[in-house]
């Protein structure tokens, strides 16, 4: 199942790959600011959505 991960602001896609990251992860990719709106991010997932893909 592919991960997707936005920022909560602005919907800029952060990560989306088939490997599963943590969260802290993408959080220290960015050092902790959405790249498009500056915004701080969460070191903790806000909200999680599984949606199926078809």
């Amino acid at each position: 199942m592919p991960q997707r991960t936005k920022c909560k602001k602005c919907g800029e896609i952060l990560y989306e790959d088939i490997e599963l990251k943590p969260p802290h992860e993408i959080f220290n990719r960015f050092n902790g600011r959405c790249p498009k709106c500056g915004s701080k991010l969460s070191s903790r997932p806000i909200k999680v959505e599984v949606q199926m893909i078809e």
